[in-house]
């Protein structure tokens, strides 16, 4: 599959031009992840989101995320977190990352208390 990495690009362009967006942790959001190399998780769509969780703030321009994933592959890093708009979803730890505020694009909602605390724990365990 050939990776659009010059669409990409154009919506990065955009992105850099935004004012950082205000977020609290346990959010969940659809995130411009972009295209990436190889194994890396890839945004999907015109403007290559991927819905994530806010896992810590590093201020008003940086935040930590994990992002979701709808496959049902089993994975110790892949930790369910319920239903997402209507569709079972799992955290992916193997791909958190640090994102600067102004990828994230619209608010989904709340992850709720219970699983993400189960989250964090699991992300905490698995980073050691």
């Amino acid at each position: 599959m050939e990776k659009d990495f010059d669409g990409w690009n154009e919506v990065k362009k955009k992105t850099n031009a935004e004012q950082p967006r205000l977020y609290t942790v346990r959010e969940v959001w659809w995130c411009r992840l972009g295209v990436n190399i190889g194994t890396e998780q890839d945004g999907k769509g015109e403007w290559h989101v991927r819905p994530c969780v806010i896992m810590r703030g590093f201020g008003p321009d940086a935040c930590l995320i994990v992002p979701l994933t709808t496959s049902l592959r089993k994975h110790a890093l892949r930790v369910p977190v319920g239903l997402i708009e209507d569709q079972e979803a799992r955290a992916n730890l193997s791909q958190l990352r640090v994102v600067d505020t102004r990828r994230l694009q619209n608010r989904i909602g709340f992850l709720d208390k219970a699983p993400f605390d189960a989250l964090r724990k699991k992300a905490a365990k698995a980073m050691l």
